[in-house]
């Protein structure tokens, strides 16, 4: 029996090729002598997506972008339990380079990586991932992070700003949204969702496009133009952060979610949308940062 508080930690089946050629990535540790799915400990405060995007790129050398949650699995450590999350990694890329905790990469397919694997917890993971097909696009929604109340701004609402609170989510959210690696950031017409996704645009060097049909006032004015102009972002082989507002993505995600899925989002929480051929396969809620 295991007692106190877990142990977190955070890492990726990271994944080349499609069908027939697809590999995912297997480490071996020499300490341990064991052959296992890249993955390490949080560094306080760390959200465990970024730690899981940090530890493969140390253990892997590796570039990626994360698509769906796999899944969390909890084992003993000693007396202490640990507790670690999985994501999908599309590899982009990079150099492995042998060292003290990883010496040796294996890319196998599925089979022969479940075959490497020492541990049944991998396995599972590693189950899960199989169960459905790679994504081959991904779109993420963000609601606009927090601004203040409504009633205490006498300007015109569309220029109402991120408050102080809203501004750290911000920044807060740049860190997580580059982990999806995203090539295209969209945002409604509204100033406070613009400057939501401002510090994403500045990490990752790309132009911010505004588009007003994803404004609350265009999707109450027709939903399916806000539904068909989200479905035209998940092209093969692209990576899309959306900005938008309380009502229009909520309403988004019960249409276009999977079941069981509630579409609560609060401000400056964000959802990812894994797409095969245009249609959703997982959406994972990301609640907001603190501020």
């Amino acid at each position: 029996m295991s007692f106190g508080r877990p142990v977190l930690a955070a890492g990726g089946v990271v994944w080349r090729g499609r069908h027939s050629d697809l590999e995912v990535a297997v480490v071996h540790r020499p300490r341990y002598d064991d052959w296992t799915l890249p993955k390490g400990k949080l560094a306080p405060d760390e959200p465990e997506l970024v730690a899981a995007v940090r530890e493969v790129g140390e253990e892997v050398g590796a570039r990626v972008a994360v698509s769906r949650r796999v899944r969390r699995v909890t084992y003993d450590v000693g007396p202490l339990p640990k507790s670690v999350s999985y994501w999908a990694m599309h590899y982009r890329g990079g150099t492995f380079t042998p060292n003290d905790e990883v010496d040796g990469l294996a890319w196998l397919s599925p089979a022969s990586a479940r075959d490497r694997l020492t541990y049944d917890r991998d396995r599972t993971v590693l189950a899960d991932f199989v169960a459905l097909p790679v994504p081959d696009s991904v779109v993420v929604l963000v609601r606009h992070a927090k601004a203040g109340r409504r009633r205490d701004w006498h300007g015109d609402d569309v220029l109402r700003p991120l408050d102080e609170t809203g501004r750290r989510q911000a920044e807060q959210l740049a860190e997580l949204l580059a982990c999806f690696a995203p090539d295209r950031i969209v945002s409604a017409d509204r100033t406070r969702c613009v400057q939501t996704v401002q510090p994403l645009a500045r990490r990752l060097r790309l132009e911010l496009q505004v588009d007003p049909v994803f404004s609350d006032e265009s999707y109450e004015h027709s939903p399916s133009a806000t539904q068909t102009a989200l479905l035209s972002l998940a092209k093969p082989g692209r990576v899309s952060v959306v900005c938008s507002q309380g009502t229009t993505i909520p309403s988004l995600i019960e249409v276009l979610g999977t079941a069981g899925t509630s579409p609560e989002t609060r401000k400056g929480a964000a959802w990812a949308l894994s797409f095969v051929d245009g249609d959703v396969i997982a959406a994972d809620y990301y609640p907001p940062a603190t501020g």
